[in-house]
């Protein structure tokens, strides 16, 4: 059965646009005027990725966008009209995927949609065949049940967190480029226009650093990130 996708967005013109694109692509699609219907629908029928607008009526993207995480960790990707570093903090650091600025061009949508429904398929992929714990520092990983742990602890991170934490681990002796990562964690197959992977790093350096983890994520100017105890910073 093909994928269904759920769409949250006050605007008629833009919400046809999308839902069109979409089920051109063969995709099931629920398009609603509002987060609170959205969230409503999906408390009663999942579904496999979300699209949703930050302004609206009632309740915002942001607090809808919160109360899902809550709940599932389905691929979220925000819309918004302003493009402005504090929304797109504010998106990312509440657990959504993606971030699109309109005015956007659907043809870019849909192929971010099917790079975050491919890596879906492939996290359920690892789920069956990989259930090797993942060691490094103080931080301990379960690809069987994406699940991740400090100390004893666990850590509470989407699935797009996990599979970064899990990449840098398994690259733990070399600097992985951004190019790499928006590959290998979304699944973008060429140059797209995101700030994903920079914003999703600092979201889990600071739930590293709250959870008291002495694994620090470095920033290799120029080049990329890797995985290091804070013992070796600058080493």
């Amino acid at each position: 059965m093909s994928k269904l996708i759920y769409i949250a967005e006050d605007e008629k013109n833009i919400r046809h646009l999308i839902k069109s694109y979409l089920e051109k692509e063969g995709y099931r699609v629920l398009a609603f005027e509002n987060g609170d219907l959205l969230y409503e629908a999906f408390q009663t029928k999942p579904c496999d990725l979300i699209v949703l607008d930050i302004m609206m009526p009632g309740s915002s993207g942001f607090l809808i966008c919160t109360k899902l995480r809550e709940i599932s960790p389905v691929p979220i990707i925000m819309l918004t009209a302003r493009d402005t570093d504090e929304d797109y903090i504010s998106g990312i650091s509440l657990g959504s995927d993606d971030y699109f600025t309109k005015p956007f061009s659907p043809v870019k949508l849909i192929m971010r949609v099917k790079a975050m429904l491919r890596r879906v398929e492939l996290d359920t992929g690892i789920a069956e065949k990989n259930n090797e714990e993942i060691h490094f520092a103080d931080v301990t990983l379960f690809p069987e049940k994406f699940t991740a742990y400090c100390n004893g602890n666990e850590l509470t991170l989407t699935h797009t967190e996990f599979h970064l934490l899990a990449y840098l681990l398994e690259n733990r002796d070399k600097a992985v480029s951004r190019d790499e990562l928006l590959n290998k964690i979304w699944g973008y197959d060429c140059v797209v226009e995101t700030r994903a992977t920079d914003a999703t790093v600092k979201r889990l350096r600071k739930k590293l650093t709250e959870a008291g983890s002495i694994t620090f994520i470095e920033t290799v100017w120029g080049h990329g990130f890797r995985l290091i105890e804070k013992s070796k910073a600058g080493d």
